[in-house]
Formats: C-alpha cells, sequence, structure tokens
C-alpha cells in the first residue's frame, strides 16, 4: 500500500470518528446548586473537550432547583443535596438507579483575610465569637440557602437571636463571604466552599460540635432526558478521580 493510499484511508477513519463523535455528542441541561459553582465552572470545559458533550449548567439555590424541578421543570442531571435528590427520586422526578454522590461541603465560617482567626474550637468559643462580632452575614433561610438554615438554627440553639438580630445582613444567596471580604460585615457564615474562592477572605472552620451540618451534593439523572449517557457520564466524571482535586481546591470534602 503506496504513501497516497495509506493518507486516503487515514482520512477516511478520522473523518468515520469524527462524525461519530459529533453524532453522539449531546447538549446536556445540569440543575444544580450556588454552592457547586466555583468548581464546575472549571471541570465543565473539561468535560466538554473530552466528550464533545456541551453542558448547559444552570446554578440556583438548592431549595428553588427542587421545586422548580417538581413543577414540572426537566434536566438531563440534577446535582442538589442527598436529602432533596432522594425526594425527587420518590416523585419520579430522576431515572431509576443509584444516586452518585459527588462532593460534600461543611456550613463554615469566614473571616477577613489577613485578620487574627477567632476562636470557634467549641461551642461557647463559637458564641462568645457572634456575641463580640460588629456584625455577621448569611443567606435568608427564608429564602432556602442552605447554609443560611443552618446559621439560623444554631445561633438560636445559641440563645443569642436577639442579639445578633440587629449587627446580622441578610443575603438572598452566598454573597456573604464578599461582604466579609469587603469589609462590609466582620464574619460571614456560609459554605466553605463559598469561602474559600473568594480573595479577601480566610477559611475559619467549620462551625463546631453539633452546630455543625456537611452538605452533601449528590447526583442523578432526570426522569424525561434524551441524553442519559451524556448525562450519566458527565455525573460519573464529576464523581471520579479527575475532579477529585478541583473539587478539594474550593473547600470540598469528596469520597463521602
Amino acid at each position: 500500500m503506496n504513501a497516497r493510499v495509506l493518507m486516503r484511508v487515514a482520512a477516511a477513519v478520522a473523518g468515520l470518528i469524527l462524525s461519530t463523535t459529533v453524532g453522539h455528542a449531546a447538549e446536556v441541561k445540569v440543575f444544580t446548586s450556588v454552592a457547586l459553582t466555583v468548581a464546575l465552572n472549571e471541570l465543565s470545559p473539561i468535560f466538554e473537550q473530552k466528550t464533545g458533550h456541551k453542558l448547559v449548567v444552570d446554578f440556583n439555590l438548592a431549595a428553588v432547583q427542587k421545586k422548580r424541578l417538581i413543577d414540572g421543570d426537566r434536566a438531563d442531571v440534577i446535582i442538589l443535596t442527598r436529602s432533596m435528590m432522594e425526594d425527587l427520586a420518590k416523585e419520579n422526578k430522576l431515572a431509576p438507579g443509584n444516586l452518585v454522590n459527588v462532593a460534600g461541603t461543611p456550613v463554615a465560617l469566614a473571616a477577613r483575610a489577613g485578620v487574627p482567626k477567632p476562636d470557634i474550637s467549641t461551642v461557647e468559643a463559637f458564641k462568645q465569637t457572634l456575641l463580640s462580632a460588629r456584625s455577621i452575614s448569611y443567606a435568608d433561610p427564608a429564602k432556602g440557602g442552605l447554609s443560611g438554615v443552618v446559621a439560623s438554627r444554631a445561633i438560636e440553639r445559641l440563645g443569642i437571636a436577639e442579639q445578633m438580630k440587629a449587627k446580622t445582613t441578610l443575603v438572598p444567596g452566598a454573597q456573604s463571604p464578599d461582604l466579609v471580604a469587603k469589609g462590609e460585615v466582620e464574619l460571614g457564615i456560609a459554605q466553605a466552599s463559598e469561602i474559600v474562592p473568594i480573595a479577601g477572605t480566610q477559611l475559619v472552620g467549620p462551625l463546631p460540635g453539633e452546630l455543625g451540618s456537611m452538605t452533601l451534593f449528590t447526583g442523578g439523572v432526570g426522569a424525561e432526558t434524551q441524553s442519559a449517557a451524556a448525562a450519566k457520564a458527565f455525573i460519573d466524571f464529576l464523581s471520579g478521580p479527575e475532579a477529585a482535586p478541583y473539587f478539594k481546591s474550593k473547600g470540598f470534602q469528596t469520597g463521602l
């Protein structure tokens, strides 16, 4: 076989591979939580380049995403908290099969970068830190923000709700670390994954003892997807070893 024939064969094979890849490429709609924004913004292009699939990722508060799905919105991939995913499975909003844990992140305290870290080593120390703070911020629990619900419950359990009310700024989503970085509030309570990427803030640590909460994000394929293989491939990618370092660098834990 001469060189010209070999070149023609190689070109034909390359064309076949390209047409097969394009033919199987899918647009994958993803519904997920704002807590995963920074990690998925880095991981999504890697998956797209590896597979040829196109991701359309919709970030919002987890409670908002769950309600949208219950009300009839559709997505190929859904990544919300474990309990929410189990609820959606009961509502037949997910394809049959096992749910896959992707990553988890604790609710934590943020302070401005460069200042001494306040003591939150015990529940009592955390209480005193909040009482002595000039101001704090967390997500409005009425809007369904997970960290805001945890923060509000913690403050109630500590018996300091009235003392904290006047110096608390509620935000609609994941903006508390930004307010800390700008110096608009002294402390913020948010998911660790929402704190770590923000320049000008430092992660003090998870809420202590019984006040602590780990948010486990779990992936599943939407019940009405037309792109089941691509959807499953994305979930497998996120829960696999290639994605783990990206999640860990953003304040998540993997292998849960």
